[in-house]
């Protein structure tokens, strides 16, 4: 009775924290094209969104071919609350609250790619770096703000809230490193998260991650 009453506790324990992966030195990895093969991120976000910075890494050999979906946060209201895409012949598409601009991108995306995306609602300011470089400012929703109910996908891109999805959208590859913050990070600040910092991600943290993978989805040691 004692031994099934301690296995008993030992699983209430385990269950309670394992919402929460550190996944330092991981990625999910996609590798086939698919229409239900994803991973739903878990925040605890309370209060609207006025800014954000998002950066992650990718891997895919899929530039040239088609595009896909890089980063997708969803709301009830609105399937592409954020969106960062990547579009053949058009280089990245950033989207806030329905709306896209465009950052042009000469590299091939066929190597581990690192991506930091920010946008503050002040200013309207998007901005995107690229390994460590900075594209040129765009505006972009000024004035917006974005809802906390969130459903925030990697692999595909988000039509309706938490599904809708399109496999000639979706990525395969790798991808992670995701981490989100609910403030713009600084040039310098977005340097050392590119040189493998963490800064204390406040909304998705890759160290402390709560997600479920659908499909063929696997976590394997990073190729970055």
């Amino acid at each position: 009775m004692e031994r099934l009453l301690w296995c008993f506790l030992v699983l209430i324990s385990f269950s309670s924290v394992s919402g929460q992966t550190d996944l330092h030195k991981k990625a999910f990895v996609f590798p086939k094209e698919t229409e239900n093969s994803y991973v739903s991120l878990k925040t605890q976000l309370r209060t609207p969104l006025k800014a954000f910075t998002v950066c992650l890494y990718f891997y895919t050999e899929l530039a040239r071919t088609r595009s896909y979906s890089i980063f997708s946060y969803a709301t009830k209201q609105q399937p592409n609350e954020i969106l960062i895409f990547w579009s053949k012949g058009r280089g990245y598409i950033f989207g806030v609250r329905g709306k896209e601009v465009f950052f042009q991108s000469p590299e091939n995306t066929q190597a581990p790619t690192h991506i930091c995306a920010s946008w503050e609602s002040t200013s309207g300011i998007a901005e995107l770096w690229v390994n460590g470089k900075p594209r040129v400012r765009k505006s972009l929703e000024k004035g917006a703000i974005l809802g906390t109910d969130a459903s925030i996908i990697l692999g595909q891109e988000q039509d309706a809230f938490a599904g809708g999805f399109d496999r000639n959208q979706c990525l395969v590859g790798d991808i992670g490193d995701v981490n989100m913050w609910d403030f713009v990070l600084s040039p310098e600040e977005i340097n050392a998260v590119y040189l493998g910092g963490t800064l204390s991600p406040n909304v998705l943290n890759w160290q402390a991650l709560n997600y479920e993978a659908k499909g063929e989805v696997f976590i394997k040691p990073q190729l970055w």
